[in-house]
Parts: C-alpha cells; structure tokens; sequence
C-alpha cells in the first residue's frame, strides 16, 4: 500500500479498528476517511453507496461489526445475523462497484464446527453444526468469507478474509451483559474488589479452552497480510496457544488484585469446549504474535482504569 492511499477503516472506533488505525498511523499512512456510525449507517445501502461515491477508497478494512459474548449472541440473535449481513453486505460490494483496489473482511473463530479437531484449520470451515449460541453471528461471518470469494471469482476483486482468534485490548467493550468473557471478567474483579466483596460467580464450569489475542497484534497481522496475502479462502489469526477459563480468570484476579473467591455456576452455559486456532498458515507466510498474555492484561486492565477515570494503584 502506498502512504498516501485513501484508506477507509470500517469499524474506526471500535478495540479492532482503532488497533489498525493506530498501526497504520506508526506506519506512516496518514490519509484516513473516517465515520462514526452517527454519521453513516453501514445497514443502510443508499447511505453507504454515497459514502462511496464520495470518498473513493483504495483500501478497506472491514472492521465494523455488530459483537457481543455468549448473552448478548444468545439474546440478539435476529440482529446479529441482520446487522452483520447488512454491513458487509453493503460496504462488499460498494468496494466492488467503487474499484477498491485491495479489501480485508475481518471474521471470528466461532466460524468453525462446535465440535470441530482441534485446533482448528482453515479447512475445517463448514464441515459440521455451529455452537448454537452464537450461530446467527457465525452464519453472517461465514457469509462475508463466501462474499469475497465469490467476488474475486467473478470480478477479479482481491478481497480477503482473515478470522482472528478472541481478541482483547486498548477501547474493549467491559458492558455488564454484552462483552466478551476477558474483560468481562477484568470488570467484575475490579468491581468486586472496590466492593469487598467475598467472591465472584463466573457462567459455566471453567474447564472451556479459549485462545486470546491482543488487539494490536491483531492489527500488526492484518498490516503484514495486506502486504503480503493476495489469495482466497481465509487466514487464521492467533497465537496458537489456549487457557481454560478457570485459570485464565485466576490470571486477571491476580492482576486486578482481587482477593476473594471464585465460584462457578455450571447451571449456565459454557459454549464451544475449546477454541484454538491452528496458525501454521500464518506462521508460514511470516508473521507470529508479540504480546503474550499476562503483559496484555496488565495493559489491557490499565485501559479499563483510565476509562473509567480511576487511579492505577
């Protein structure tokens, strides 16, 4: 990509996006075209067909996406599958009609089988059910994979999907109910620990294996693989490595500084038994993770405090 590119980060504001646009800025590109979704609604076609039109784009990064944990996948499902087809829907082919040179569709893990070998390899994409959880969000990622595919069949479109693992980071979302299990957790053992309180209950049986990785490493992937990945199918993104939720939450415990207990309900789901991304592919092309995770914690902890205008002890 050249430095003086127009660039359009999908999704700008956002922990991915705004990874990126921190990365590229390091880079030295400086010609960004940013909205916030106040400003355009990427569900809405005619809106992003102008937004098109206007701004004429080189590059896309289609990081905007409709996300949450296993309640909100649970509970939103309608417009998990909705909204996500809508976004890349309208901002796929406008890319298409607009001549973009060069498009990456960022996806999810929960793409692959429920039940699925492990770990889990490009190859394994629509072999078996989903986790019936967040199968509504799976089935529109899913969908933007095919979207690009079909688009570089037919129109010779060098669109690509990578799938990165679960991510954490700088400008998470730690909501109560809609965020992912990490900072989830980062959350309640800081609140907990403001509260004096004797434990926290975590959902599930703690036994779930889940791989994390740090939000700018992801975007340092997707760099490298704009530079170098001009195929089809899609790329794995992670560090190849797992933790069971138990000592991933005695992990952020310990950072936080929480001293009660831990309690698990097994009465609540636990989701996909494991989910870990097999990154040989990745690895080939010659690119591995940096930030592992206790110092991504500690950074991403120290985030949450400053959002939340609390003083790091």
């Amino acid at each position: 990509m050249d430095r003086s590119a127009r660039i359009y980060i999908a999704g700008h504001r956002g922990m991915v996006g705004s990874a990126i646009h921190r990365k590229l800025e390091n880079e030295g590109f400086t010609n960004f075209i940013t909205r916030n979704s106040a400003n355009l609604d990427l569900r809405d076609q005619r809106q992003v067909a102008e937004f098109f039109e206007l701004e004429k784009p080189d590059y896309v990064f289609l990081a905007a996406a409709k996300v949450g944990g296993i309640m909100a996948n649970n509970i939103y499902r309608a417009e998990f599958l909705y909204d996500n087809l809508q976004i890349q829907n309208n901002v796929i082919h406008n890319s298409y009609l607009h001549n973009v040179k060069k498009l990456m569709f960022l996806g999810s893990s929960c793409i692959y089988p429920k039940m699925a070998p492990q770990p889990l390899k490009e190859e394994y994409l629509l072999t078996g059910p989903l986790e019936h959880t967040n199968e509504p969000y799976a089935i529109a990622k899913i969908a933007g994979i095919k979207m690009c595919d079909a688009y570089r069949d037919q129109y010779g479109c060098n669109f690509i999907s990578v799938m990165p693992t679960n991510l954490y980071g700088y400008n998470d979302n730690y909501h109560p109910q809609n965020s992912h299990v990490l900072p989830a957790l980062i959350r309640r053992f800081h609140e907990a620990k403001e509260q004096n309180a004797s434990a926290v209950t975590i959902w599930g049986t703690g036994s779930p294996k889940r791989e994390f990785l740090f939000a700018d490493d992801l975007a340092d992937a997707c760099y490298y693989l704009m530079q170098n990945y001009d195929e089809p199918g899609l790329v794995n993104i992670g560090t190849g490595q797992d933790v069971t939720i138990k000592d991933l939450a005695l992990l952020i415990k310990r950072i936080v500084g929480y001293e009660g207990e831990i309690n698990f309900d097994a009465s609540k789901p636990d989701g996909t038994p494991r989910k870990l991304m097999d990154v040989s592919k990745l690895h080939h092309k010659g690119w591995q993770h940096k930030i592992e995770l206790e110092e991504g914690i500690t950074l991403a902890y120290r985030d949450f405090l400053s959002k939340e205008n609390i003083a790091i002890s």
